[in-house]
């Protein structure tokens, strides 16, 4: 596979608390060279990497990050504010203790909600692969797709593991015809990307492989 095939399909990502503005601001030049998917960052910069950027790169951001567990309406809050600041994209992690607890009608519910403030704009769903079962991980590909969001996603790259490529391809198997899978955490090698992209991932949450790439052109990112 070509690196710029694989490159198209990184959402290139930086989450660290630490996170500064320069930090932030090459992420989005490193994106732009590198022709990625995305830039996903934290909340707090959007509206400036947004303005940064002037519509040349979308901008990705992570909601209800990492644990899941703020109120439904916090949720729908962060996402309208993150859209409203030009955020393209958003990734939202469920509430894992309604999957549980087997509420999964709230969980539905939840999801449809952010995806009504995101409209025609792009959902990733993290469903946090590592702390489920895979009963759990194929009843999610069912709810997932019937809220309407575009991808499922495996992990934030916070929790105990990320994703793996069983995971990949459960997912991939048992998404229904429109869903997408978005592979993340822990990605860390070209090998690595292209075998989750054969398994069926259309999206790689990554901060590595830009990395390679700029050393492979004698970057010094």
């Amino acid at each position: 596979m070509e690196l710029n095939e694989i490159l198209s399909k990184v959402d290139h990502t930086l989450l660290s608390p630490t996170a500064t503005w320069e930090e932030i601001r090459r992420l989005c030049d490193e994106g732009l060279k590198f022709g990625v998917a995305s830039v996903c960052l934290p909340p707090s910069y959007v509206g400036q990497a947004a303005r940064y950027l002037s519509g040349r790169l979308p901008v990705c951001t992570v909601i209800g990050f990492p644990n899941g567990y703020c109120a439904s309406e916090v949720k729908r809050f962060e996402a309208r504010l993150a859209l409203d600041s030009g955020a393209a994209e958003i990734d939202m992690v469920i509430n894992l203790g309604w999957v549980k607890d087997r509420l999964f009608d709230n969980v539905l519910g939840e999801i449809k909600a952010v995806k009504a403030e995101c409209g025609q704009r792009v959902l990733k769903v993290i469903v946090e692969t590592c702390l489920l079962t895979d009963d759990e991980k194929i009843r999610l590909c069912s709810l997932v797709s019937e809220a309407g969001a575009d991808y499922i996603k495996t992990s934030t790259g916070f929790s105990t593991g990320g994703a793996t490529k069983a995971d990949v391809a459960l997912l991939a198997a048992h998404a229904p015809s429109g869903l997408k899978v978005k592979a993340s955490g822990g990605i860390a090698t070209l090998d690595d990307a292209e075998e989750f992209i054969r398994l069926g991932a259309s999206r790689l949450g990554t901060s590595k492989i830009v990395k390679i790439a700029a050393g492979l052109q004698g970057g010094n990112y």
